[in-house]
């Protein structure tokens, strides 16, 4: 016995259906962050930490600009080392961050260690 057209187009119906539900419900939130080097010189071993991971470059250019996209898993503080021209090491304390937060964060590297943060994320959760 043949199955009819109509169950045919049932069963594809639920799965497309299902497919739907779950895609819709698999929400992938991530921050794009850039740190951009204002320190007046070349920075090296730059790294940012945050809850769970972390990411970093060898070297940035003064005025260079490094883009990264991360996905937090926890919640903690995000943390930025590097070594200045001078060879000293700069380290600084960001904004809590916090799973399922998404938005940019923008991190300015300034002279003398400092630095600036500038989040637009959604409140945390």
């Amino acid at each position: 016995m043949k199955p009819s057209m109509g169950v045919h187009s049932g069963i594809l119906a639920a799965v497309l259906a299902l497919m739907l539900v779950w895609a819709a419900g698999c929400h992938s939130y991530h921050i794009d962050m850039t740190v951009e080097n204002r320190t007046g010189g070349a920075i090296q071993l730059l790294e940012v930490d945050y809850p769970s991971a972390s990411f970093g470059a060898d070297k940035l250019a003064a005025g260079e600009v490094f883009r990264y996209s991360i996905q937090v898993r926890g919640s903690g503080p995000l943390k930025v080392v590097y070594t200045g021209s001078d060879g000293r090491q700069a380290q600084m304390d960001g904004p809590t961050l916090a799973e399922r937060q998404e938005g940019r964060i923008q991190i300015v590297l300034l002279p003398g260690g400092k630095a600036e943060f500038h989040p637009q994320l959604t409140p945390q959760p």
